[in-house]
């Protein structure tokens, strides 16, 4: 009985990107940072977010 081999699969063809599925919901990645980390950023279990949170005091609404 010949044993069949298995072949690797083709690198993506110059200039095409390599397909990347989300690890979490398995839906294809688009985006860099989300390629990446292999998480889609609703699926990231860190937060991505660009800046650290800025909150800023604000005046009273009159009248409340």
């Amino acid at each position: 009985m010949a044993r069949d081999r298995q072949e690797a699969l083709p690198e993506a063809a110059p200039g095409r990107r390599r397909r990347v599925w989300c690890r979490g919901c398995r839906r294809e990645l688009t985006d860099r940072e989300s390629r990446l980390r292999g998480y889609g950023a609703e699926c990231d279990p860190d937060a991505r977010t660009g800046h650290d949170r800025h909150d800023v005091d604000q005046d009273p609404i009159p009248g409340l």
